[in-house]
């Protein structure tokens, strides 16, 4: 049986799928979504940070299991 998830799971989750596509759209197009809808690059970097240690807590989760 899969464990419940809580609501950092899956805020984390989000955050790495909405990462993984943005790298999607600059590898493939070029294109960085999230530098154009956030603009300025304080709140882009930390949308970058926050996917970065989404990305960190998920695998931390996956080898505690």
């Amino acid at each position: 049986m899969l464990a419940k998830k809580t609501t950092l799971d899956w805020i984390t989750l989000i955050l790495v799928i909405v990462g993984g596509l943005n790298w999607g759209l600059v590898g493939f197009f070029s294109f960085d979504l999230v530098a154009t809808l956030f603009g300025g690059m304080g709140l882009t970097n930390i949308v970058y940070d926050l996917v970065g240690l989404s990305a960190l807590y998920m695998l931390y989760k996956m080898c505690m299991k």
